[in-house]
């Protein structure tokens, strides 16, 4: 009988582990089980922090964020560049500042960390590494923002933040003491953080009192818009669900949100004139809408819309400004990844600045997946998240 029970308890961990682990995996992936064992560990936090918080121990964001805390390096220089921590009115931000002299003016990207909004941080190791190699790489400065995050404060506290930084940046008091070119400013940031990249990048625009104009914004699969959370890339993805999740989360508490995200009835037919802006049928390339067939919007209740009015709003959704607002935005670099919940965004994004006339370079990974770059540093590091920081960078390097 013991052996019988040790025979079970390994059969039920081996299907556990098996369960964790062996995911159907495309053909596309260079390391297979480098990123079958990532997946797994994702799948695996999310389970514990879903766990934690059913048990009413932590908020689940909470209990993701300690874990992220394992990854926090305090700011370290090195041969190439100096790093500290600092605040840029009241916003926390690292900066990375090049050792060696200049002939001129250098270069400057403000960049904002991804984490859906509710986790991360500029001291994070795969951010760290992201913008030392950048700001070695280029000669330029870095800044990396630690904006707030919720669930602890909501939108707009992040775009607030964001936005803040930038504009303190742009100061010419600011820029003549890092020794900053105001022409070659870039503003870029990862997922939730390209989504920040892209909002704070229209708002400079319609601010009378920043004279100094961007040269370019670089996204990397970026968020971009919670209207329609049903396009291809959701469908396909398993990760819809924690997508949606971390929308509402972004807006509120309320479970109602979040339900109504789900279903993808939260939109209020009042607000049906936001559509055609991302109506995939339209601005999704035919390879990309194979097997989809696109529907009209099922509307949802105004009374949600009234209570979380962000969820509507182009400071949160940047693919919700008008063709007029986009036209003016500057040259622009796009990352998208085939096996991203958020691929469509980008794509979507990138069409419709094209079709406005900003010089766009949209960079398309097939082999990819949503948070690629950061797999750069051990323990688990990808080739093709090497590939990716290395082509962002040879970007930013032409173009700025």
């Amino acid at each position: 009988v013991d052996m019988g029970a040790k025979l079970l308890c390994l059969f039920l961990a081996s299907a556990l582990v098996a369960y964790y682990v062996y995911i159907p995996i495309s053909e596309d992936f260079e390391e297979p089980w480098k990123v079958m064992l990532i997946t797994a560990a994702f799948r695996a936090a999310a389970h514990l922090a879903e766990v934690v918080h059913q048990l009413g121990l932590m908020h689940h964001v909470e209990a993701l964020m300690l874990i992220t805390t394992f990854e926090y390096i305090a700011p370290t220089s090195d041969e190439n560049v100096t790093v500290m921590d600092t605040e840029f009115n009241n916003v926390g931000v690292r900066l990375y500042l090049p050792r060696k002299l200049s002939d001129g003016l250098r270069r400057a990207v403000v960049y904002f960390h991804g984490g859906g909004w509710c986790i991360g941080q500029a001291g994070m190791k795969p951010y760290d590494c992201l913008t030392r190699w950048t700001s070695n790489r280029l000669s330029a400065v870095m800044v990396s923002v630690n904006y707030r995050l919720a669930p602890k404060y909501r939108f707009p506290a992040q775009f607030e933040d964001a936005y803040s930084v930038m504009k303190f940046f742009h100061q010419s008091s600011v820029l003549s003491q890092y020794g900053v070119d105001p022409d070659r400013i870039c503003v870029a940031g990862d997922s939730a953080g390209g989504n920040l990249a892209a909002a704070v990048a229209q708002q400079l625009l319609e601010d009378s009192e920043v004279e100094t104009k961007l040269k370019a914004q670089a996204l990397l699969y970026p968020a971009l818009q919670s209207l329609d959370l049903n396009l291809p890339s959701y469908q396909k993805n398993e990760n819809k669900f924690y997508m949606v999740r971390l929308w509402s989360e972004y807006f509120t508490s309320d479970s109602s949100l979040r339900e109504a995200m789900a279903s993808n009835r939260h939109v209020p037919v009042e607000s049906s004139h936001l559509f055609p802006f991302v109506n995939w049928s339209n601005l999704l390339p035919e390879e990309m809408k194979k097997d989809h067939v696109y529907t009209s919007p099922t509307y949802g209740s105004s009374e949600l819309a009234q209570k979380y009015p962000g969820f509507l709003h182009p400071r949160a959704a940047p693919l919700l400004a008008s063709d007029a607002q986009l036209r003016r935005l500057p040259l622009t670099y796009i990352l998208t990844c085939e096996y991203d919940v958020l691929r469509d965004d980008g794509v979507m994004y990138a069409r419709r600045l094209q079709a406005a006339g900003v010089p766009v370079t949209h960079d398309h990974a097939k082999d990819a997946f949503h948070g690629a770059m950061l797999f750069v540093s051990g323990p688990i590091e990808l080739a093709v998240g090497h590939q990716l920081v290395n082509r962002y960078i040879k970007w930013l390097n032409e173009n700025l």
